[in-house]
């Protein structure tokens, strides 16, 4: 069961930092990849980077693989691999192969970007701050990347540093949902659970709003007590079945002592 580790994410997820996903509740999510071995040789593999990017990690992962050991100044190969990597839950391979990128092509801000994002999905956001600070330094104006770096500070402890970065991002991008989300996992994990409702309320009334977003916004109301509006969240999205389990889910992990109904104490139990 995943809460959060820091988009998202997406999801080794935790964070909304773009691609990875925050999801509160442990049924009706997709499941994160396994890390599995590349495809033998007489597997079927992608045939250009077109095919290869619409394809899934674990293949995504062999073609590139194959592609940058053909040509290991090929920095794209470099960054889809390590891309392909983090989806597989390979964060750690994932951070190397953009380091290696790094090494030839050092203000590449993709591949610097690619190396902060694994090293925040692992939840070492503390080694994403370097490489997320020059990429901005070469391009100030990328809100998804003041929007990492927020998360980079938030895990490294730097609160007040990680609000000054979210709010650069919605100053660049006014009222963006991944950035409101961020927001609102750090004051939830801070026991401010009002506030991360309104932040949570936010992002979901944009019409880019996901189903992650609105299940941590249904956890957090349910944390609250306000089960009945958490409940209509569910059932908005999910089947009945698992709408269902989602709030037995719940409701159990709120029946226990006060010390234990905290949005930190169920990523703990998670």
């Amino acid at each position: 069961m995943a809460l959060f580790k820091s988009v998202v994410i997406g999801a080794a997820a935790g964070w909304m930092v773009m691609v990875p996903t925050v999801m509160a509740f442990p049924f009706g999510q997709k499941k994160a990849e396994a890390p599995a071995a590349a495809p033998s040789n007489k597997a079927m593999l992608p045939v250009d980077r077109n095919e290869a990017l619409r394809a899934d990690p674990l293949s995504r992962s062999a073609y590139f693989a194959r592609a940058f050991e053909r040509n290991p100044t090929d920095a794209q190969a470099g960054i889809d691999l390590s891309h392909a990597l983090r989806a597989l839950g390979r964060f750690d391979e994932a951070a190397d192969v953009a380091h290696r990128v790094l090494l030839f092509a050092p203000n590449n801000v993709e591949a610097l970007t690619a190396a902060a994002r694994a090293h925040i999905a692992s939840g070492n956001g503390f080694y994403a701050i370097e490489p997320l600070d020059q990429a901005l330094k070469l391009k100030p104006n990328d809100w998804q990347n003041w929007s990492l770096i927020g998360v980079a500070y938030d895990q490294s402890k730097r609160g007040a540093e990680a609000h000054t970065a979210w709010d650069k991002a919605l100053t660049l991008s006014p009222e963006n949902p991944t950035v409101l989300t961020n927001k609102a996992i750090s004051a939830a994990s801070g026991g401010k659970l009002a506030e991360a409702e309104a932040l949570l309320r936010r992002a979901v009334a944009r019409p880019e709003a996901t189903l992650a977003m609105r299940q941590n916004l249904a956890l957090i109301l349910g944390l609250e007590g306000k089960m009945a509006e958490a409940e209509a969240l569910l059932r908005r999205d999910l089947p009945p079945e698992i709408a269902d389990a989602n709030l037995a889910w719940l409701q159990h992990s709120l029946s226990g002592p006060a010390n234990t109904r905290t949005w930190e104490a169920l990523k703990a139990g998670s």
